[in-house]
């Protein structure tokens, strides 16, 4: 490749103005890979956004490994020995007992809401859970005090508005298993807590769904002795925890099973996974438009400059010289547009990102605006790609050019 090639063909992209209209098309072109690049920079970056900002969100809600009876009878009994084996287990850098249980919220001047109780042991939680040491009120401190007459208990922000429910309010718990046994079966029991805390975890259906008491409290109110029914585990390594959960399974026995965090949430990874290459599939379309538009270019190009070409041919250009010439063209073009569509695309996912400039219902998105989450390693894929169809477009053209025989388009000049 040498100065040569370059500099004829940046003078072919600059039509004179008997040439405007390859000037047009070629300046459609640019714009036409521009437009494909950026889109697909904000596409993604918004899929990206999406899918680390509900990863985040769920696992500052959730465990990453859970450890549960394969048929649960009367849950976890041996559940502090079991916690000393789990945390020898290699890469499990925290262990947490819960007790889970379904109840019914309902308060004085309250709207009644069904919710999720999960018993803590609170310093343990803290090593589990990210949500719970940032409270949007009160203090996780109040669920071990053993001075107030109700134990505490923590909401959801999004459960609070819905209720009403305030921090320092009675409410009560109805447990559909926590009563006495009669002939007619168990009998719900009702159980009063005061609020001590609201937490967010920035997911809507924990938010909405989800509250925390201590373990004791939860145990006395189901009626039960020392007993859970989940062990909760964080690993060093989140993408690593479907083998992880393989080892804690040899750990604990044939007794428990396990589950990741990724199975728990198969669905919406697997969603998020399957529009990413939808995304890549259809804006990628654009870039075909474009490279259309680069083809035509040429080809128009290549008819019109039909007498330079045989003129640069009969004073001993090669045949690799005149193809080289639109190749570059091509790519030039597929530069030029790569350029403004990276800088467009990731300014504007910058500033949508920082301004949140498009919200959204968080009852239905699980989040209150649109995440823009840009990777600079997708700019270089991207680039790369649109060059390469932009490179791909110039071929035929170029061939054809090479095509032209000098001595018959200069017998009659």
């Amino acid at each position: 490749m040498t100065k040569f090639e370059l500099f004829i063909a940046n003078r072919y992209l600059r039509a004179r103005r008997k040439e405007a209209v390859i000037s047009i098309i070629t300046l459609i072109s640019v714009l036409g890979v521009a437009a494909g690049v950026m889109a697909l920079v904000i596409a993604l970056a918004v899929t990206n956004g999406f899918r680390n900002t509900l990863q985040r969100n769920l696992l500052g809600a959730m465990a990453h490994i859970n450890v549960m009876e394969k048929h649960p009878l009367n849950g976890i009994e041996d559940w502090r020995q079991m916690a000393d084996k789990l945390r020898k287990v290699p890469h499990v850098i925290a262990v947490s007992p819960a007790l889970y249980t379904p109840v019914f919220l309902t308060g004085a001047g309250t709207q009644s809401h069904a919710a999720v109780l999960k018993g803590i042991e609170v310093d343990a939680e803290l090593g589990i859970s990210e949500m719970l040491r940032h409270l949007q009120a009160g203090s996780v401190a109040e669920l071990r005090s053993s001075t107030r007459l109700l134990p505490g208990i923590i909401l959801g922000k999004s459960l609070v508005e819905d209720t009403g429910m305030v921090i320092n309010s009675r409410i009560t718990a109805v447990l559909p298993e926590g009563g006495e046994l009669t002939p007619f079966g168990m009998t719900p029991a009702f159980r009063p807590f005061h609020v001590a805390g609201i937490f967010s975890s920035g997911f809507f259906e924990v938010d909405d769904n989800w509250v925390f008491t201590s373990i004791g409290a939860a145990q006395k109110a189901l009626g039960l002795g020392d007993v859970i029914n989940q062990m909760e585990l964080k690993v060093d390594n989140l993408d690593a925890a479907p083998v992880i959960a393989k080892d804690v399974e040899k750990a604990v026995g044939e007794k428990y099973t396990t589950t990741t965090w990724q199975e728990r949430n198969k669905q919406l990874l697997s969603a998020l996974t399957m529009e990413r290459v939808v995304t890549i599939i259809v804006i990628g379309l654009i870039e075909l438009v474009a490279a259309l538009n680069i083809f035509i270019t040429l080809v128009m190009m290549v008819m019109e400059k039909y007498r330079d070409i045989a003129v640069l041919m009969s004073m001993g250009a090669r045949h690799a010289q005149i193809r080289r010439i639109f190749m570059l063209q091509g790519v030039l073009i597929g530069v030029a547009g790569s350029a403004i569509g990276l800088v467009l695309g990731y300014a504007i996912s910058y500033f949508a990102n920082k301004y949140r400039l498009i919200p959204l219902q968080e009852s239905v998105y699980s989040m209150s605006f649109v995440p823009f989450e840009s990777r600079w390693t997708d700019g270089i894929w991207i680039a790369a790609l649109a060059i390469l169809v932009s490179f791909i477009a110039t071929i035929y053209p170029a061939r054809n050019a090479t095509r032209i025989a000098p001595a018959e388009v200069l017998r009659y000049e």
